[in-house]
């Protein structure tokens, strides 16, 4: 079994940070997310992301509608010498792995795909958006590099939006043109993929077990990712929470 945590793996310049809610009493979270430094999650296994989501039962039946948006993504993309990871594809085509994000999460997040957006950092490089939080609090990304593996970030800044409205000659907040600026506001949070909606779907999971009175106890793979947190400065089921810096990030 090959275990790695974040800060193992390149960022590709960015900063880096998870962001999410509570694990009950495993994870605190002052507000309805807050960055975690990934340095303080539960590392994940890598052999079990081969793509084909057997952690989550394994691709279905492909969803003939979502095929078709898909494929005209990915002509969009081509065009710009790019492609999308083969695991994301399976995710979004397949019925039964499509929607299984929005149905677990806690905080209401939904799927919502974007055209290719242009990187406000790197020439060359393109956003998709995929997730956002249902008053975006937070949006996830697909960062597509040429030559170059797909990893997902996140940003509380709707890249769609911010350039339709500078197209219309619109004043925005972010100054697009500014790449420090825009670097600081996108954060670097899984390397590809499955690894992020794996991550996403088990600590929903968690939130919904420790906050149900009807599901006393952790399944088996929940009660193992959440005993990362016990620590010796904190005992009886206390645990600590750490976070990339002071700001909040909340609604």
């Amino acid at each position: 079994m090959s275990e790695q945590s974040g800060s193992s793996l390149s960022s590709a310049g960015f900063d880096t940070a998870w962001c999410a809610t509570d694990l009950g009493t495993y994870r605190a979270c002052r507000h309805t997310y807050e960055r975690y430094s990934l340095d303080s999650l539960p590392p994940l296994d890598s052999d079990q992301f081969t793509g084909g989501f057997p952690w989550l039962g394994g691709a279905g039946d492909p969803i003939p509608r979502q095929v078709m948006k898909l494929n005209g993504l990915a002509k969009e993309l081509s065009a710009k010498g790019l492609t999308l990871p083969r695991d994301f594809v399976t995710f979004q085509t397949s019925e039964n792995l499509y929607g299984s994000l929005d149905e677990v999460s806690v905080t209401g997040c939904w799927t919502n795909l974007s055209p290719p957006l242009p990187s406000p950092v790197e020439p060359g490089a393109f956003l998709v958006r995929f997730f956002r939080d249902q008053q975006d609090c937070v949006i996830w990304y697909l960062y597509l590099r040429p030559m170059s593996e797909a990893f997902v970030v996140h940003s509380d800044v709707d890249y769609e939006f911010e350039y339709e409205a500078q197209r219309n000659g619109e004043e925005i907040q972010p100054d697009l043109a500014d790449a420090q600026e825009q670097r600081s506001a996108i954060l670097w949070c899984a390397p590809s993929f499955e690894e992020f909606a794996h991550r996403f779907w088990i600590e929903n999971r968690i939130w919904h077990a420790v906050n149900d009175p009807d599901l006393p106890r952790l399944e088996p793979r929940l009660q193992e990712y959440v005993n990362h947190y016990a620590t010796p400065e904190a005992p009886d089921g206390e645990r600590l929470r750490t976070v990339v810096d002071k700001a909040d990030v909340a609604r």
